[in-house]
């Protein structure tokens, strides 16, 4: 094992500036969680326009912050006010918030902080073990299991996005025609750009998911404020210890809960698509299964709260092993990630662990820093992030609509990027309105180009011959068994369905006498 693959980075890592960048993205991103509305995407997603004036290391490590401290904040919001602050810390609302509501909201938030960081320390344990080891062998795939990964990684991502299977294919086939704009990979031909040279060169990424997802989040808050007045935070009838409680007497209880919640997590997270809110559903539910108390469960039960924070925590460490190692996202966050990545001139995947190796040390660092500052943040101040839900939303959505139109303008000082990123706003928006997810579609915008590129090469290298180019899957056992796995997720809901009316025909059918 080569040291240096955990070394090279720590001089580009222990700066001063390079920790004070680390430390203000967790901070900005445990404020974006916490505040109902906001997001992990949108937060990422804005602020990687930032990252383009600095360093890569740097660049890339303060958005990696504000990644994981939007996760962990989902869970402030969801303790002192039975919201979860993002879509993952959905399941921490069962335990935390009845919890809080017994005077005991220091120790739900103590347990949520400490559990969050466990979780995201032992996840960034795995992705150091996992990710060379996954690098080493990509590296001898060929374009044939480079497609096949590509194709399953959408694949997946359609099956368990939001909405049915149908609605994941529409969007994913969506982001596969967006991706197709501007010059064809191998003969340079000009597609789809109606004679536009801003279009040449594909659709600028980071103007599409600023659109995506920030414009578009702040007209659905918009709108649903003028659909229903919106009643004032009250957080006063939650009474806060006076400093939050020693919660260690708690939590060594709760490690055999929060190693197996955090194994569930970063096997999940690893899933492209997958993401926290699956992981903490699946490793509450198991926790219930096992647990000696599971009529406590959803009645303030710490190890509910444990469960549900550990795992969500831990989907980080697995999104980031498969897009380091495969250059594929495994959520929507890292999706966008690739594009700060981009804007570097770096290609996520196998090649960086030869010719970037300082900057993933840098990264296997960072990310622990990172999670030792949500410790920090989380255990010094989390009862004051309860005050920033108190913020008027006219103020909050114009700042960032402000962040929005600047960020999409200075990645390229072009105002055809601001026109694109209102293009994507529109196209977002009408994709909510008619339950289309949008994570495919960005997962589609990522995996296109590798996937074109790699079919295309693949048809090259037998002639084009359909015959031989389904047979060399036969001759590769990996590229062969991904593409029977891409098969078992595209069919698995159709004989769900058919399993499913057949049940029904019976149940319909009148009993005999």
């Amino acid at each position: 094992m080569d040291i240096s693959l955990y070394t090279a980075g720590i001089e580009q890592v222990l700066r001063f500036d390079v920790l004070a960048l680390i430390f203000i993205g967790v901070l900005l991103g445990i404020v974006t969680g916490s505040l109902p509305g906001l997001s992990a995407m949108m937060g990422v997603s804005i602020l990687i326009p930032i990252s383009y004036g600095l360093s890569p290391a740097a660049g890339i490590l303060m958005l990696i912050g504000v990644y994981l401290g939007a996760v962990y904040g989902g869970s402030i919001s969801a303790t002192l006010v039975n919201i979860p602050g993002t879509p993952s810390a959905v399941m921490t609302t069962l335990d935390a918030y009845p919890l809080a509501k017994k005077g005991q909201a220091g120790r739900a938030l103590g347990i949520s902080t400490i559990s969050s960081a466990c979780g995201g320390l032992l996840s960034v344990f795995t992705l150091v073990l996992i990710a060379p080891v996954v690098a080493n062998l990509a590296l001898e795939f060929t374009s044939f299991e480079m497609f096949a990964i590509a194709l399953f990684g959408l694949s997946i991502m359609s099956l368990i996005s939001p909405g049915s299977l149908t609605t994941g294919l529409v969007s994913g086939c969506l982001g596969l025609l967006i991706a197709m704009i501007g010059a064809d990979p191998m003969t340079a031909q000009s597609r789809f750009t109606f004679g536009s040279m801003h279009l040449f060169s594909g659709v600028q990424f980071i103007a599409a998911m600023v659109g995506l997802y920030g414009v578009t989040e702040v007209i659905l808050n918009i709108e649903e404020r003028f659909k229903k007045s919106k009643k004032n935070v009250d957080i006063a009838n939650i009474k806060f210890d006076k400093k939050i409680p020693s919660v260690w007497l708690d939590i060594k209880k709760l490690w055999g809960v929060i190693t197996r919640s955090s194994i569930i997590g970063v096997i999940i997270g690893a899933i492209p698509g997958a993401g926290g809110t699956i992981a903490s559903i699946v490793s509450y539910g198991q926790q219930k299964k096992i647990s000696k108390k599971p009529e406590e469960m959803g009645k303030g039960s710490v190890e509910g709260i444990a469960a549900a924070e550990s795992s969500n925590n831990a989907c980080t460490g697995g999104a980031m092993t498969t897009l380091l190692s495969l250059g594929i996202p495994g959520d929507a966050v890292t999706a966008i990630l690739i594009g700060a990545f981009m804007i570097h001139g770096i290609q996520p995947g196998p090649a960086m662990f030869q010719e970037n190796i300082d900057l993933v040390s840098a990264i296997f660092i960072g990310m622990f820093i990172a999670n030792i500052f949500i410790l920090v943040i989380g255990l010094g101040g989390a009862k004051y992030f309860a005050k920033l839900l108190t913020i008027p939303e006219s103020i909050l959505n114009s700042t960032i609509l402000a962040f929005c139109f600047i960020g999409s303008f200075a990645v390229q000082n072009s105002f055809f990027d601001v026109q694109t990123m209102l293009v994507f706003a529109i196209l977002g928006y009408l994709m909510v309105k008619v339950n289309i997810p949008r994570a495919p579609l960005v997962l589609a915008l990522i995996l296109g180009p590798l996937m074109e590129m790699n079919l295309r090469r693949s048809l090259s290298i037998v002639q084009d011959d359909l015959g031989a180019f389904a047979f060399a899957f036969v001759e590769r056992p990996i590229a062969g068994v991904i593409l029977l796995l891409t098969f078992i997720t595209l069919i698995m809901p159709i004989f769900k369905k058919i399993k499913g009316l057949g049940q029904q025909n019976e149940n319909s059918q009148p009993k005999e006498l």
